[in-house]
């Protein structure tokens, strides 16, 4: 008799504790939908920003302004003519560079066109 008691007691914790799982389940599963559907809005403003800031970009390099390579957290950066507006992020570390490339990066090394950049980041990523 009394060990009956246990068994019922025993699977009744059982049932509320995956019932208070499954709570918890739904309401975190719900949070991560909010959540995405928050980022995707975020991102659809994003991307028609980002679709408007890219002809000006663009027509601007057809017409050869030309490219400045900078450092930025110890690895190149490729910046447009203004050297404000960031082209290409590089994963090519400054200290792997020449001392004297090195040095002409620290001031803002000068690239005239699309061809010669990709020449210089070809050379240097490998």
């Amino acid at each position: 008799m009394m060990r009956s008691k246990y068994v019922i007691g025993f699977f009744a914790v059982i049932v509320i504790f995956g019932a208070l799982l499954s709570a918890g389940y739904q309401m975190t599963y719900n949070r991560v939908l909010e959540r995405q559907a928050a980022i995707e809005d975020q991102s659809a403003d994003t991307r028609s920003i980002e679709a408007e800031l890219e002809t000006p970009k663009d027509e601007g390099k057809e017409e050869g302004e030309g490219y400045y390579l900078c450092e930025l957290q110890g690895f190149v950066v490729v910046y447009l003519s203004d050297r404000s507006t960031v082209y290409e992020f590089t994963e090519i570390p400054l200290t792997d560079l020449p001392e004297e490339v090195q040095q002409e990066i620290a001031t803002g090394k000068y690239i005239s066109d699309k061809e010669a950049l990709y020449g210089f980041l070809e050379n240097y990523s490998s």
